[in-house]
C-alpha cells in the first residue's frame, strides 16, 4: 500500500468524504463572502500604467484574473479524521513532488500537513487539478473556521492616532488571521511565493493559508508582464482562503551592506504604490502593512519604521477620506517597540 493512500477511518468512507466534498462545489456555495458589489474608481486610471504594468488598463487586468469577483468557499467543521481523508487525496495527486523530498513514508496527521505543506510550496503554478483545488479550498476553510481570527474593525475602535478621519493602529500579531480588506504580503520579484519548503517568511504564510490559486494569479500576472516586478511596485490579487478579501504584493528593496538613499526611496515607493492600490480598487477601505524589506530583505527596522510611518502618514494627509482604518502590522517584540517608540515621538513633535 503506497504510504499516501486513503486508509479507512471508522465510519468515514471515501464515499461519504467525496460526497460531502462535491456538495460545497455548487455556486453559489455560500453568500459572497464581501457583501457589496465590486466597483472600479476612475479617478485612478491614470495609475494604471505604473502600478499594473504592461496591462492596458485597469478593466484588463482584473478580468486576466476574476479581481473583482467574490471568493466563494463553503467554511464547514471537519472532523479530525476527515481532514487526514482530504490530506491523503492531496498528497497522492502530489506524489511526484513528495518524490522529490525522499520522504518513503509519513505516520500520523501532522506529519501528513506538514508535507503537504511543502510539497504545495514548490508546486509550480497551475499544477494542481480543479479537484484536488477544490479539496485544498475546503481543507483550507476549515483550518480558517477553527483559527482565532482578529477583526480589523475592532481594531481600530482604539486607533494609536488619526489622520483626517483616517485611523491608524499598531497591532502585533499573525497577519493571516487578520480579517480587513487587504493586507500586503512582502514578495520577491518573482511574485509566485516563496519556493523554499515550510520557510518562515511572510510570503509562505500568506500563500501556503490563502491556496494555490493566489500563485496562480500571480503566474497570470507575471506571464503578461514578461519581466521581474521591479522594486517598488505593487500588484493586487483577491485572497482567497485568508480573511482578508485582498492581497497587495510590493517587492521593497534587499539591503545588503550599508543603507542608501536608493533604499530609502525604493521602501518608500513600495508603501506609496500599496496605497495606490487601495485607491484604485474602491472595494478596499482598510490595509494592513507588514514591515516591508525587514527580515530576510536586510532592512534595519529602525530606518524602516520612520520610512514607514512618515509615508503613510504623508499619503493620508494628501489623500482624504480614501481609507477608513490602516493597521501596521508587526511580528515580533522588538518590532513592536521600534513602531510605538517612533510613533509616540513624532505625536509628540507634532
Amino acid at each position: 500500500m503506497s504510504p499516501f493512500q486513503r486508509k479507512k477511518h471508522g465510519k468515514t468512507t471515501t464515499a461519504n468524504l467525496v460526497s460531502k466534498l462535491n456538495q460545497s462545489s455548487g455556486k453559489p456555495w455560500l453568500p459572497y463572502r464581501h457583501g457589496f458589489s465590486f466597483l472600479l474608481n476612475n479617478t485612478y486610471l491614470s495609475h494604471c500604467f505604473y502600478l499594473l504594468g504592461d496591462f492596458v488598463n485597469i478593466h484588463q487586468y482584473q478580468n486576466k484574473i476574476a479581481l473583482l469577483e467574490p471568493y466563494t468557499c463553503q467554511a464547514v467543521v471537519l472532523s479530525s479524521v476527515e481532514k487526514e481523508d482530504i490530506v491523503d487525496l492531496l498528497l497522492v495527486e502530489l506524489q511526484s513532488v513528495i518524490h522529490e523530498f525522499g520522504v518513503v513514508q509519513t505516520n500520523g496527521y501532522p506529519q501528513k500537513r506538514e508535507l503537504l505543506h511543502a510539497a504545495l510550496n514548490v508546486l509550480a503554478p497551475h499544477s494542481l487539478s480543479e479537484k484536488g483545488i477544490h479539496h485544498l479550498n475546503f481543507l483550507l476553510q476549515a483550518e480558517l473556521s477553527e483559527s482565532g481570527l482578529v477583526v480589523g474593525e475592532r481594531l481600530a475602535q482604539k486607533p494609536f492616532f488619526t489622520i483626517n478621519n483616517t485611523k491608524v493602529v499598531l497591532w502585533q500579531g499573525d497577519i493571516t488571521s487578520l480579517k480587513i480588506d487587504a493586507i500586503v504580503n512582502a514578495a520577491n520579484s518573482q511574485l509566485l511565493g516563496c519556493f523554499q519548503p515550510l520557510h518562515g517568511c511572510i510570503d509562505n504564510a500568506i500563500h501556503s493559508k490563502a491556496g494555490v490559486q493566489l500563485r496562480d494569479d500571480c503566474h497570470t500576472i507575471m506571464e503578461k508582464q514578461n519581466k521581474q516586478e521591479e522594486t517598488g511596485c505593487a500588484k493586487v490579487t483577491r485572497a482567497y482562503n485568508l480573511p482578508s478579501q485582498f492581497v497587495i504584493h510590493t517587492v521593497g528593496p534587499i539591503v545588503q551592506g550599508e543603507l542608501t538613499k536608493a533604499h530609502h526611496q525604493g521602501l518608500a515607493k513600495s508603501y506609496q504604490s500599496c496605497l495606490e492600490v487601495c485607491a484604485l480598487v474602491e472595494p478596499i477601505r482598510s490595509i494592513a502593512f507588514c514591515s516591508i524589506s525587514t527580515g530576510v530583505f536586510g532592512y534595519p527596522i529602525e530606518e524602516a519604521t520612520e520610512t514607514a510611518v512618515t509615508t503613510v502618514c504623508e499619503w493620508l494627509k494628501n489623500n482624504q477620506e480614501q481609507l477608513d482604518y490602516v493597521v501596521f502590522n508587526v511580528f515580533s517584540d522588538r518590532d513592536h517597540h521600534c513602531y510605538q517608540l517612533f510613533i509616540e515621538e513624532m505625536l509628540c513633535r507634532i
